[in-house]
């Protein structure tokens, strides 16, 4: 049986899996938004962003298999597979999906012994968080993926907030689309966060613009400074990062409030 030797990586959490997976010589091509790990972008050529791609240089490298992820590459995926080219887009939402993804990479790879150790670790770990903090008390968490409109956490990020500790305050609004995770200031200032993580995709959150926004001098989080800026390459990527430093990170952020309310 003979597995991809030319795959093309559409983002970030493929490269960063298939380095994971000591098999970084697989990589033909990468999205210019890859941060992870540091050294990805300087070691392969840059072929996509994450909405648009150059179609005649990944035709022309004749990958033998591209790899992308979610409905906003369809586009691409489709040009691609009128090119000729096998393409596989993903569509992982929640933090078991992704687990369940990185398996199939490695199947698709030939390194499923590999993907099933990492999985078993991320897995372990995740559930260590979930017994740790059982009996604590949760934190109200608003996490803002987009500041125009309003765009609250998808699913992934949803259940690492649970999984670190706090209780998202719009979880039943965690849907793939943006429209579904659309919130409005007066929702956000209702339901009173105690922590406020800003976490804009493809730009810098200006943390000092949440307290200029109408009424929300009323939220404990702005009352006690607790708007926190956090990385888009961490949380926003339905990948290894989430395991390997969202939970610590998100743990350790909602780790400080939750001191407090136990008090």
């Amino acid at each position: 049986m003979s597995f991809p030797s030319k795959i093309i990586c559409l983002t970030e959490e493929t490269v960063e899996t298939l380095y994971l997976l000591g098999r970084s010589d697989l990589i033909q091509g990468v999205s210019k938004y890859v941060e992870r790990p540091p050294e990805a972008k300087s070691n392969h050529p840059i072929v996509s962003q994450f909405v648009r791609s150059d179609i005649e240089q990944i035709v022309g490298m004749k990958p033998d298999l591209v790899i992308g992820f979610s409905d906003i590459q369809k586009d691409i995926a489709r040009e691609l597979v009128g090119r000729g080219l096998n393409v596989y887009i993903s569509n992982q939402r929640s933090l078991q999906e992704i687990l369940d993804q990185i398996l199939l990479l490695g199947r698709l790879i030939g390194e499923e012994s590999k993907a099933t150790e990492l999985v078993h670790n991320f897995s372990q770990k995740l559930e260590s968080f979930r017994v740790k903090v059982q009996s604590r008390p949760r934190v109200k968490v608003y996490f803002e993926e987009w500041d125009q409109p309003r765009l609250s956490a998808i699913q992934w990020v949803s259940e690492l907030i649970e999984a670190s500790g706090g209780e998202n305050i719009f979880k039943h609004k965690t849907g793939s689309l943006a429209s579904d995770r659309a919130v409005t200031d007066e929702e956000i200032v209702a339901l009173n966060p105690d922590l406020i993580i800003g976490c804009w995709c493809g730009k810098k959150v200006n943390v000092e613009s949440f307290k200029l926004r109408a009424n929300y001098h009323q939220i404990k989080a702005i009352q006690n400074n607790q708007v926190i800026e956090v990385d888009p390459a961490v949380f926003l990527q339905p990948g290894p990062a989430l395991f390997i430093d969202g939970l610590s990170q998100m743990f350790g952020l909602i780790e400080k409030i939750s001191v407090s309310l136990d008090e």
